[in-house]
């Protein structure tokens, strides 16, 4: 249900990959996109969402619209008993995170929202390091997630982002809400529950959302997160570093490495053994509706994700620390 998104492509191909996934039609918000793309795929498009919708043939359904449009398009395939696996974020406030989850509840389908590096081995060593107290207790994470997609190249002028990613109202906002995703629900997931935000949303090339991003989040358990995303950061890694009073685990890109008061090796050193990733999300998704499995994405991962961009907005929007609010899930 639509290309908008980037990564649509990437869950299609995960779709038909998959044993127990086939992908019977397209819809799409624009009907020359979605026709163009049901002719690759060798499918049939069909333009009318309700006609989509009531196909008693269609068990689930893949939302990568423009966020926008997920509470409407995720609530009708609910209350049609359509399963929906979709792409961060779920919605732009927790008010709506909320209503759409009650529809999905209400209906008893299930919904997994791609949160993809909640199942990679970087994440997994982080979490395990701080679960076996090698790092003592956490006193800072800093996660970073930039690229350089709006700056300008080319005769056109423009980055290789589609211009799409830069509409406020169908993003609603820019590099925070999109790459800074990630790097916020792995700092929630690893730092626990969030009490304070304070956010800068810079355009550091004039457009109409932030193309550079950073926002300091802090703890119940004392820990500082520092966020870091941007469309504007040529040959950047991705960054993941965990502090705490007795060591420290740093990962660039895939490597991984660290330095703890409890480590038989001293000084940094890569780690001899590392977890297996987890199950992708499409996976977890699919043996939740056939075997009943608990996903480890969990609602709390996708309403903390929302809950910071919600705080980081009217930070940056009235140059203030915001104090967050107990989020019920």
């Amino acid at each position: 249900m639509s290309k908008w998104h980037v990564h649509a492509p990437d869950y299609a191909r995960q779709a038909n990959e998959h044993p127990h996934l086939s992908i019977a039609k397209v819809w799409d918000e624009d009907p020359q996109r979605g026709q163009e793309w049901a002719t690759e795929l060798g499918v049939p498009f069909e333009a009318d969402l309700n006609q989509v919708l009531e196909d008693p043939a269609i068990d689930g359904v893949i939302v990568d619209t423009a966020t926008h449009l997920h509470k409407e398009v995720i609530i009708a395939a609910a209350r049609k008993g359509k399963h929906i696996f979709t792409e961060k974020v779920l919605a732009f406030t927790v008010a709506d995170c909320q209503e759409i989850y009650a529809a999905v509840e209400e209906a008893q389908v299930q919904m997994m929202v791609s949160l993809p590096r909640l199942t990679e081995t970087a994440y997994l060593y982080a979490q395990q390091a701080l679960d076996q107290g090698l790092l003592g207790r956490l006193t800072t994470i800093r996660c970073r997630l930039a690229h350089n997609g709006a700056v300008p190249s080319g005769p056109e002028g423009q980055g290789w982002l589609p211009q799409r990613f830069f509409d406020p109202v169908a993003c609603g906002g820019g590099a925070l809400i999109d790459l800074g995703a990630h790097p916020i629900y792995l700092t929630n997931r690893l730092a626990g529950t969030a009490t304070a935000v304070q956010a800068r949303l810079s355009s550091f090339l004039g457009g109409e959302v932030d193309d550079n991003a950073t926002v300091i989040v802090e703890y119940a358990s004392g820990a500082l997160g520092v966020i870091e995303a941007g469309f504007v950061s040529g040959g950047s890694p991705f960054l993941l570093e965990c502090h705490g009073t007795e060591g420290s685990v740093i990962v660039t890109d895939s490597t991984i490495r660290v330095n703890s008061n409890h480590s038989s090796q001293q000084g940094w050193h890569q780690p001899e053994q590392l977890p297996t990733p987890l199950s992708s999300p499409m996976e977890q998704w699919v043996d939740r509706i056939r075997d009943g499995k608990e996903p480890t994405i969990t609602k709390e991962d996708v309403i903390g994700l929302t809950a910071i961009n919600e705080a980081a907005r009217l930070s940056h929007q009235e140059e203030r620390r915001v104090k967050m609010e107990s989020q019920s899930c």
